[in-house]
């Protein structure tokens, strides 16, 4: 069966593997034989090994070194590379986190290779699908051009167990003086909240301008944690100053696919559409009847949401 190489994401802090890792991993298995590759500081693979040969991983190639770890993207790109190289696989599949899209887009470049961005879903053929003109049309599309390389879209396929052998094999990291011309100098990790990584997530709960402060977005934060969600926000949102950039959903944002998106106050204007029309089911509370996010829901709410949404908090509270 053929090879397909998969680049591993881990936690933040190295605890374990990324969500959106065992989504790769499960979409590269329509495609061969999946390999895991990790690159790192030393240690990088041992606490996701377990993890990577439970989700179809029949070999984890571990290239741990500091230099992978000190510098930006480019050494994992140049690494992918080398792999490509020696081992000729059917493709390269890679989380569409912003890291990911950057490590792709070099390593397309480098083996000259066609590149497909933010896929949800890969079939046996090859053929990927995407959503494209801010998700008014679904494209189906192939690489004709070298070793196709894919950016999976986060929650866009479920990750299913596939017990493989997981075999470590090492990989000798050598890199170019061009692979090391920019240099990290310090990392800061986020202090992280108890509620869901927000690409990640299964439900999100996203605030829009009608929400009008940041002290008003209490509500939602309510609501995102009475369901065990995250919390989003619309760019007008954030623009105004009512949550954090880092937040925003949308075109210039983060796109999302959650099973369950939840709108509050959001008009529902193209770019923030853009970031998720692929939630499999979409609520939306708005007190204009003819807002355009009521074209795009599954269910409307016409009203106002500080009267909709600490009811809708306190039944769901109160069934818990």
């Amino acid at each position: 069966m053929a090879e397909v190489l998969v680049l591993v994401e881990t936690a933040p802090d190295g605890s374990g593997v990324r969500k959106t890792t065992l989504e790769a991993l499960t979409a590269a298995r329509a495609l061969g034989e999946p390999s895991a590759v990790v690159l790192g500081a030393p240690g990088t693979a041992a606490p996701v090994k377990d993890a990577l040969a439970e989700y179809g991983a029949a070999k984890v190639l571990v290239g741990e070194s500091e230099d992978i770890d000190g510098y930006l993207v480019a050494p994992k790109a140049e690494v992918l590379a080398q792999l490509v190289a020696d081992r000729s696989p059917a493709a390269v599949v890679i989380p569409s986190t912003p890291e990911g899209k950057e490590i792709a887009g070099r390593l397309a470049i480098k083996t000259g290779s066609g590149f497909l961005t933010d896929v949800t879903e890969i079939a046996a053929d090859g053929t990927a699908t995407q959503v494209a003109f801010a998700g008014a049309t679904i494209v189906h599309s192939k690489v004709t051009t070298g070793t196709p390389i894919y950016t999976l879209r986060g929650n866009s396929v479920a990750p299913e167990a596939a017990p493989a052998a997981g075999e470590e094999e090492t990989i000798t990291v050598s890199l170019s003086d061009a692979a090391k011309q920019t240099r990290v100098v310090d990392r800061v990790i986020e202090q992280k909240s108890d509620r869901p990584e927000l690409t990640e997530a299964a439900i999100v709960v996203s605030g829009g301008r009608g929400v009008a402060s940041a002290e008003n977005f209490s509500i939602i934060e309510g609501l995102a944690d009475s369901l065990g969600a995250a919390v989003g926000a619309s760019r007008a949102a954030v623009d105004s100053g009512f949550y954090p950039h880092s937040f925003q959903v949308g075109q210039t944002g983060k796109t999302v696919s959650p099973q369950l998106y939840i709108a509050v106050g959001i008009s529902g204007a193209i770019q923030h559409r853009a970031g998720m029309q692929t939630s499999k089911s979409i609520v939306a509370v708005n007190k204009d009847p003819e807002a355009p996010i009521f074209e795009l829901a599954d269910f409307g709410v016409v009203g106002d949401l500080n009267t909709v949404v600490p009811a809708a908090t306190e039944q769901i509270t109160a069934r818990k």
